[in-house]
């Protein structure tokens, strides 16, 4: 079974956004990434030749976006207000929320709040056609690699709660290979296009030094 087709049927509380339609058709690599095994993972996030680089980091950020939503999706049930009161990663890194129109301030809050507030956020650009164009031949804005790294960076932060603390119950729900999978190749794409600072990946920083000596 496919990752989407596994994890997606053990998402649970509701907490689905749009799915974004791909920037690419079946010929390219973003629809081979699908199948490749996590072996050949390095060589794929490389920007094949004849890419448009902006079309490359647009698929590919659409592809996490819908990794990690589903990954997240299967642990709604466990965090909760309750359980999860402030979005952190570990004791050390704690995440506000701001996003320059309702929260203009950092603003402290719980971690299924803050990620359901970041994927909101995120499907919002996702679907403006100012920002990620879906038709061939318009142009991406300007600003369009500053805004991939601001969603890849937040992106982190959820696989980062996640390894902290969901991984337990992730092993428990049998999908563990699958968050390892797609933060392994996360971290080879941002890597590949140095797309976040090494000090915001410091909450996994053992586990990410792991991947890139490999």
């Amino acid at each position: 079974m496919s990752f989407f087709g596994t994890v997606g049927g053990l998402a649970r509380g509701g907490r689905t956004f749009k799915p974004r339609r791909t920037q690419a058709d079946n010929s390219t690599r973003a629809y081979q990434l699908k199948k490749l095994g996590s072996g050949n993972l390095r060589m794929a996030v490389v920007l094949p030749e004849g890419e448009d680089l902006n079309e490359w980091l647009a698929v590919n950020t659409v592809d996490f976006f819908n990794q990690l939503n589903m990954l997240y999706g299967c642990v709604t049930e466990f965090c909760t207000q309750q359980e999860c009161p402030v979005m952190c990663a570990g004791p050390r890194f704690e995440y506000h929320w701001q996003d320059g129109v309702k929260y203009k301030r950092p603003t402290k809050m719980s971690a299924p709040d803050y990620v359901e507030h970041l994927m909101n956020w995120v499907q919002g650009m996702l679907d403006d056609e100012a920002i990620f164009p879906s038709k061939p031949g318009v142009p991406f804005p300007k600003t369009f690699q500053a805004t991939v790294k601001s969603i890849v960076r937040r992106l982190f932060r959820v696989y980062a709660h996640l390894y902290n603390h969901h991984f337990a119950q992730m092993c428990a729900l049998s999908i563990e290979a699958h968050l390892n999978t797609s933060f392994h190749h996360f971290i080879l794409f941002i890597d590949e296009f140095k797309l976040v600072d090494k000090k915001e990946l410091a909450p996994l920083g053992e586990l990410i030094s792991s991947i890139l000596v490999n």
